[in-house]
């Protein structure tokens, strides 16, 4: 009998994934997670029951989240930090590059930390890097408990969803805050939602605009992550205002970055791949430029409705369970 994983993507659309087996399951005060073997994807990390990553093509969305700003810093960043983050993917990247001497890593689960650190095989060595800093803790907290500055931030948070606790650092104040964390040059990125040519309105538009009223130099960039049935977006800001933009780098430039700075051979970003990264449509680049929307605390917020159905896996039918679909909660953490 077929096990399936299924999404709702959106009123009337709703996306199957074939699992072929449950390797281990945790649940933590948080979430849920579940490390399965899907039949079109191989292994796959799966949160509340909405797909976290796949092996398949969990790179794409890493390399193009941690490396352009790391890239796109003047002299290369010694010290990042990443907010959220769990399953280790988002510290592998960042320890990649040569200039890193500290990286700290804080996400509210330590469950789940856990859980990735045993059952992600391909970021055992990024977990076991005496350069990287895992704390347990709120992302926000942590900042705002140290005196710490660092030359990136790279906030790699669950899709502001409604109910869910990290709405509220996708925000006017939070990126004013952030802001105040970043050394002289430094670059902050933060996902930001579905971006494909109908769902790129929801967040990522407003993403961009609250990041853009506290930065001098905001850009929008996405890139088609299959497993996720959709494109994904990202916002990087820079402080200095001057910089060049992104866009304008050469393949050759981009290509002399990665040679010389990162350790070994990225999967998807180069040279060629990086202009594509930062061309968005017609239809994107007339949204970004209407929006209006500003998150903050007390006032407007928007929210990605995305919740999952996940059907119960192996372990639970050896235990007698029955096999009908069950609604998961949002990710929260």
């Amino acid at each position: 009998m077929a096990h399936w994983l299924e999404e709702n993507i959106e009123d009337g659309l709703r996306i199957q994934y074939k699992v072929t087996k449950t390797l281990a399951s945790t649940t933590s005060k948080f979430q849920t997670v579940d490390v399965v073997d899907l039949e079109c994807f191989g292994r796959s990390l799966v949160i509340d029951g909405l797909m976290q990553s796949t092996r398949c093509d969990e790179f794409v969305y890493h390399e193009c989240l941690v490396h352009p700003a790391m890239l796109m810093h003047p002299t290369g960043a010694k010290t990042v930090y990443i907010g959220g983050g769990g399953e280790g993917s988002t510290a592998r990247e960042v320890l990649r590059h040569k200039s890193v001497e500290k990286c700290v890593m804080v996400d509210i689960d330590g469950d789940v930390v856990a859980f990735c650190k045993e059952h992600l095989e391909e970021n055992h060595a990024a977990f076991a890097d005496l350069r990287l800093d895992l704390v347990v803790d709120c992302a926000q907290a942590y900042l705002k408990n140290n005196d710490q500055t660092f030359d990136v931030i790279i906030m790699d948070l669950d899709d502001p969803l409604e109910g869910g606790p990290w709405f509220q650092l996708y925000t006017k104040e939070f990126y004013s805050f952030l802001k105040t964390k970043l050394n002289p040059g430094g670059l902050l990125v933060t996902q930001s939602g579905a971006s494909g040519i109908k769902s790129h309105p929801l967040v990522f538009g407003p993403i961009h605009n609250t990041v853009k009223h506290v930065f001098p130099n905001t850009v929008a960039y996405n890139q088609a992550v299959y497993s996720f049935m959709d494109e994904w977006g990202w916002q990087l800001a820079l402080t200095e205002e001057s910089a060049p933009a992104p866009a304008q780098l050469s393949i050759e430039e981009v290509d002399r970055r990665i040679a010389e700075r990162i350790n070994g051979e990225l999967q998807f970003l180069d040279g060629v791949s990086w202009r594509g990264i930062w061309a968005l449509s017609k239809t994107h680049r007339k949204t970004l430029a209407a929006e209006t929307v500003v998150m903050s605390t007390e006032g407007t917020h928007k929210f990605m409705p995305n919740t999952g159905v996940a059907t119960i896996g192996d372990a639970a039918l050896k235990a007698g369970v029955q096999t009908d679909s069950v609604e998961k909660k949002a990710r929260t953490s």
